[in-house]
């Protein structure tokens, strides 16, 4: 039986086609579905084009409501990938799958983490403190925003030069890099792979 994982998403959703994309040969696992949280979000144009079922809910839904959940569940879904999901994970949904929400940030967590530090948000913060290196950080989610279980760091270096635009521009890299590997290991029940420094 193939493992089933439905990724979140809330925006552009490149992670979510690259995970997508990485996958699609894999027997193992199948990205069973794409649920997003903006009407307009353009992840779900992605999911067309890769023949991927996508889901629009709205923030009551997946806030006052058991409607994310059944839906889920009705699919069968086994893992939570969060690609740029910008709602704090419900209550219902983190029982339903315990330790298996994961969630990328474009940070190191601990710094730079919690409501409202997100994309530039993010980026705006570490080149304002002079930081000499940033990266991404894959975490199991809990009931705050970039809090759970570390499972997964990779670093760049920052120099004098960077800026909002160049530190993004590393991040993506890391992200293309790593994330989709990281959730095969992660659902897979496999060794986490190897981080390499990128400058």
């Amino acid at each position: 039986m193939k493992k089933k994982i439905a990724i979140l998403a809330s925006g552009n959703g490149t992670n979510a086609q690259q995970i997508s994309e990485y996958l699609a040969a894999n027997s193992a696992i199948e990205v069973d579905c794409i649920v997003y949280n903006r009407r307009d979000a353009y992840v779900a144009q992605r999911a067309a084009a890769l023949g991927i079922e996508s889901k629009y809910f709205n923030r009551k839904d997946f806030l006052e409501s058991s409607r994310v959940l059944d839906y889920l569940r009705g699919r069968n879904v086994d893992y939570l990938i969060l690609a740029g999901f910008l709602l704090l994970v419900p209550p219902n949904l983190l029982e339903a799958y315990p330790d298996k929400i994961i969630n990328i940030h474009p940070a190191l967590l601990p710094n730079y983490g919690g409501k409202g530090m997100y994309g530039h948000h993010v980026h705006e913060a570490v080149i304002a403190n002079h930081e000499r290196e940033s990266g991404i950080t894959i975490h199991l989610v809990d009931n705050r925003y970039d809090h759970g279980r570390i499972l997964f760091q990779a670093k760049c270096t920052l120099t004098p030069l960077d800026t909002v635009d160049t530190l993004a521009e590393k991040i993506h890299i890391l992200e293309k890099t790593w994330f989709p590997p990281v959730v095969e290991a992660f659902v897979l029940g496999q060794p986490m792979p190897k981080p390499v420094a990128f400058k």
